[in-house]
């Protein structure tokens, strides 16, 4: 493996290690994102540190503030609100997309993530873990619709979301409404509908607004 594979590879772990600090918590909304001190805790340079906060303003987890450095997003519920709004429209448009594009062996890869979603259900909570899982999940649908442009906005819109809404994932009623929305999309892209694909993600993504809103109304939420 050369120098520059090797500093890739650390760059990413390093980049991962700060986005589960940050769907954990341990890195909260308005938190800084010291490049020296996150290098000393990560054991690490300094370079592969400053790379991966430098990518995570580009996907929207993170922000550069003047005269303060660069600091994890903190969004109120209107602007998630916001970012579900237009996650609605084009995660519709993705999934019409797949629909018509995905193959045999790519609907089967799809329904093979929601099968592994729905056998969790059976064990106990682990946010991190499901918030990965329905990343995937998106991602590769996404992925499928061959829209680059696409692809590429709805990452960042995804991400700001979840840095709102990962606490949900600690509720089963939640992560079983997924996997039959879930289920709902892929189904539809499997039969190659297009409009039921469409119906479906979107129905998925407003759903989420619903579920966000009872959840962080609830008093034992912690905000």
């Amino acid at each position: 493996m050369t120098t520059a594979e090797t500093g890739a590879l650390l760059a990413e772990s390093v980049y991962r290690s700060l986005v589960d600090k940050i769907f954990e918590g341990a890195l909260p909304p308005g938190a800084p994102l010291s490049v020296p001190a996150l290098a000393a805790s990560l054991d690490v340079s300094r370079s592969p540190v400053r790379e991966s906060v430098q990518r995570l303003i580009h996907e929207g987890l993170a922000v550069h503030v003047p005269h303060a450095g660069s600091r994890v997003l903190r969004l109120d519920e209107d602007a998630v609100r916001d970012v579900l709004a237009v996650r609605e429209v084009l995660d519709g448009l993705a999934a019409q997309e797949a629909a018509r594009r995905a193959s045999s062996a790519e609907v089967g890869e799809l329904g093979g993530l929601v099968d592994r979603q729905a056998a969790l259900l059976e064990e106990p909570a682990d946010p991190l873990r499901d918030a990965r899982l329905d990343v995937e999940l998106h991602s590769r649908v996404r992925e499928l619709s061959g829209n680059r442009p696409l692809v590429d906005a709805l990452r960042r819109l995804d991400a700001q979301a979840h840095l709102y809404t990962s606490g949900m994932w600690a509720e089963r009623a939640n992560r079983a409404h997924a996997v039959v929305e879930h289920r709902r999309i892929v189904e539809a892209v499997a039969a190659g509908d297009a409009d039921g694909a469409r119906t479906a993600a979107s129905a998925h993504v407003a759903a989420i607004g619903v579920r966000m809103r009872r959840w962080r109304a609830a008093p034992d939420t912690v905000s």
